[in-house]
């Protein structure tokens, strides 16, 4: 059997909208399976038990955690992305750092052409890279 390593990202009732952004901003991405709660289970009724999507190619699930935690996202982890052009880089740049907050803003800092690196409205971080 192939394993598998999937990201897997935790929200408190936003899961639906970022997945629906997230799948927006770059190519070969799809919502692809949704299941939701049903009344008399764990989560609130219509929210994401368990979500899988793809963003430029990678496979990715979230939830919308029934149970409240005292955590939250962390720039220790953040999805990276080598962008195919310089046009792909600011476009998602201004999309994702939007009610987000910029970390490192788009520059060259000497490892790659171009890189910038936030929090975007949800929490997750991002690296944006142009080879």
């Amino acid at each position: 059997m192939t394993r598998r390593i999937t990201p897997f990202v935790m929200f408190e009732g936003q899961a639906e909208a970022a997945m629906r952004f997230y799948v927006s901003l770059f190519s070969d991405s799809e919502v692809i399976a949704v299941t939701r709660y049903a009344a008399g289970e764990s989560g609130p009724e219509g929210s994401i038990k368990l979500a899988e999507f793809r963003i430029a190619g990678q496979r990715v699930l979230c939830i919308d955690s029934p149970v409240q935690h005292a955590f939250g996202f962390t720039p220790a982890f953040s999805l990276f992305v080598d962008c195919t052009d310089e046009a792909e880089l600011d476009a998602a740049f201004a999309q994702l750092s939007g009610q987000g907050a910029v970390l490192m803003p788009p520059a060259s800092y000497g490892f790659s052409r171009k890189f910038a690196w936030l929090n975007d409205r949800y929490g997750v971080s991002w690296q944006l890279n142009l080879p």
